[in-house]
């Protein structure tokens, strides 16, 4: 995959994903969390499994197993502990949390997979998430929702190291549907057994639960599992420091939230952050265009 091409995705994919804080809040006005959460993935997922039926599907126990356990961290422990959360603390501040992933990706990988990185990589993750924490003013407080969009950033950080480390066995929509049918069925028992579940249906809310279902599911998990499998995971999860910037501009588009000064200056820490990560030096991208002559 080329450059540009790798950018262009992934500026497509963040810009979904943080359009996805705003309507998902306006969905949680006509529904609970986890119900809503569900009815998304098990959509989505039976949908894009219909999409793909002529595609070879997961052989055997084992690859089943593994679907479902990515569906259990990506769909239901990202987006059920994302939004859970949001019962204490702010959308802007489960966004924050969960956009941590990035440097629990680099901690993971390197205890537990022995993977590599320089210090210039952890200090653009360092510095990215100080523009995050920039961009929303700095006014997270730490209570119980802080804690459990925390898991939802280590449930995030775990699924893109296992896409990474067993993606190359599936097809990606494929995986992309299972693991969302999988997540999706968790959430909707997480929803009969702890909350009263209900969903009114409006305009409004028909309209989130499509957005939801065929941008911020389908598409999103597609291009997400493409881009993981074909490039290097933290790289590919640094620029998650772009999406709560993306948050905040379709926040103040839909819901009319106003942007401060700061949310400038924590852009340009996010795009600094972004560089050092990505950054390679000349010497280190000649030997890795000569190793990998197609590009990224």
């Amino acid at each position: 995959m080329n450059k540009f091409k790798y950018i262009c995705l992934i500026l497509v994919t963040t810009f979904v994903m943080g359009v996805a804080f705003p309507v998902g809040k306006i969905g949680m006005l006509y529904a609970t969390p986890f119900f809503l959460m569900g009815i998304r993935f098990v959509l989505a997922g039976g949908l894009l499994a219909l999409l793909v039926a002529k595609k070879p599907r997961p052989r055997g126990g084992r690859q089943w197993l593994k679907s479902a356990v990515i569906g259990l961290f990506q769909s239901a422990g990202v987006m059920g502990c994302a939004y859970y959360s949001m019962h204490w603390i702010t959308s802007s501040e489960s966004s924050i949390i969960t956009c941590t992933n990035p440097l629990i990706v680099i901690v993971l990988g390197t205890f537990l997979t022995g993977a590599k990185y320089r210090g210039r990589q952890w200090l653009g993750v360092a510095v990215g998430f100080v523009g995050v924490a920039m961009t929303f003013g700095l006014h997270m407080k730490f209570q119980i929702g802080t804690f459990i969009g925390f898991a939802g950033a280590v449930c995030f950080a775990a699924a893109t190291l296992l896409i990474k480390r067993w993606g190359a066995e599936f097809d990606m929509t494929v995986l992309a549907a299972y693991q969302m049918l999988a997540g999706g069925m968790v959430l909707l028992l997480l929803s009969a057994f702890t909350e009263h579940a209900y969903f009114t249906f409006t305009g409004t809310s028909v309209l989130v639960v499509l957005w939801l279902v065929i941008m911020g599911s389908i598409v999103q998990f597609s291009l997400w599992f493409y881009l993981l499998r074909n490039g290097d995971p933290a790289k590919t999860s640094a620029f998650l420091f772009l999406v709560p910037l993306f948050g905040v501009l379709s926040s103040w588009l839909l819901l009319g939230e106003q942007i401060a000064w700061y949310v400038s200056v924590g852009g340009a820490f996010i795009c600094l952050g972004i560089f050092l990560v990505n950054w390679e030096g000349k010497s280190h991208a000649a030997a890795n265009l000569a190793n990998h002559p197609s590009g990224m």
